[in-house]
């Protein structure tokens, strides 16, 4: 089978790299860096399956920045291209997607296009109605960052936003590629679908959410919130997992997905979904003004990331956090060994961590690692399980 995967982030890589195992891949991007590194063999994102498979296995997989060349006598294109929130238009920007589209139409590619990219509810369906085609399926992704190929080798599900013989044919082919045996597979309409994906984030966040206001509850009371946490998590309806309090919920998916959603939600009763919105502000602002209590004058942020494992920080709840004590006139230093500019967001990068520790009088780490051990004193961090 020859596929071709566009757009080579965490989802288009993690399947290309995937599929590449058993099929020919072509990877199609608009960044030549990331296209030379895939092509020797150097994963352009932290993914320790995907870095692990590029030294070990025999991968059919090459990448390029050329249309003609990726689509050329193709079975499926998959699209995992970035659908960014757009706050104006209330609606995520699937320019990207559809400029896509309309390229495979122009070219009269004879391929079945799967749509792995997020997008609101019904727009699998306005795309066929709106360029006449019937060759489009939705499926949703569900993965983390830093963990994306070992989603795909081990998915919770397959979920494809069509009950057909293609839909079938490629579910089949993520369940070949796959390690985990049983994957449960449903099949069901785009628009419902597309829910899915919003939904299982929302609630997501919603747990994120519930958890950071148990600890804020906590902390502001004087109450041990690892004892609370644990009391209530042992309840195997709740369950031991994904309850370790942050900073607040952020990354690629959680916060475009939950505001999606909640436009979705226009005309129909609703309190939660905006609830959940509204809570994750509500937490960084507290977290903020936990800081200014300690009246600093140079705080150090320590790693912009969301998550341990991960070189991504788009829309780390961190970001919120700087520019909250930006406007109180804090100065900001940020140690992030991955930045290789002098400055992000107008904050100072410290590049050497000892002269990062020496100059801040306190030190925010959303997530802790050991090298804080020595300066415990000096950070500030809600995280009470060194994990994510």
């Amino acid at each position: 089978m020859k596929i071709a995967v566009v757009g080579i982030g965490y989802v288009g890589l993690s399947i290309a790299t995937l599929l590449s195992q058993k099929n020919e891949v072509i990877a199609l991007d608009i960044v030549p860096e990331k296209v030379e590194m895939i092509n020797k063999r150097i994963s352009p994102i932290r993914d320790k399956e995907i870095e692990e498979f590029f030294k070990t296995k025999k991968l059919n997989l090459r990448a390029t920045l050329d249309h003609t060349e990726a689509f050329q006598d193709v079975t499926w294109i998959i699209i995992s291209t970035p659908t960014n929130y757009d706050d104006e238009k209330n609606t995520f920007d699937t320019s990207s997607v559809e400029e896509t589209i309309k390229t495979i139409i122009s070219m009269k590619i004879d391929a079945t296009i799967v749509i792995k990219s997020t997008v609101p509810v019904g727009f699998t369906e306005r795309v066929k109605e709106k360029y006449h085609i019937n060759n489009v399926l939705f499926s949703p992704e569900f993965l983390r960052e830093g963990k994306a190929l070992y989603d795909n080798l081990y998915p919770s599900r397959i979920i494809v936003g069509e009950d057909s013989k293609k839909a079938k044919q490629f579910a089949n082919l993520l369940k070949e590629a796959a390690i985990k045996e049983n994957i449960p597979v449903k099949f069901m309409g785009s628009a419902e679908a597309e829910a899915v994906k919003l939904f299982a984030n929302t609630y997501l966040a919603l747990r994120v959410s519930y958890f950071n206001e148990l600890d804020t509850y906590a902390e502001l009371k004087g109450l041990d919130s690892k004892s609370i946490i644990e009391g209530v998590a042992l309840d195997e309806r709740i369950g031991m997992y994904y309850n370790n309090p942050s900073f607040g919920y952020g990354g690629y998916c959680l916060p475009k997905d939950t505001k999606q959603l909640l436009a979705n939600f226009n005309n129909v009763p609703q309190n939660l979904i905006r609830a959940i919105v509204r809570a994750n502000q509500t937490r960084k602002k507290h977290i903020a003004n936990r800081i200014m209590q300690r009246k600093p004058n140079i705080v150090g942020v320590y790693r912009l990331m969301m998550k341990t494992d991960s070189d991504n920080f788009r829309s780390s709840a961190i970001e919120d956090i700087i520019e909250r004590l930006k406007q109180e006139a804090v100065e900001i230093l940020i140690y992030e060994p991955t930045i290789k500019q002098e400055q992000f967001h107008g904050c100072k990068i410290v590049k050497q961590f000892d002269e990062f520790v020496k100059m801040s009088d306190i030190i925010l780490a959303n997530r802790y690692d050991d090298i804080l051990n020595d300066v415990k004193d000096k950070v500030y961090t809600r995280d009470l399980y060194g994990k994510d």
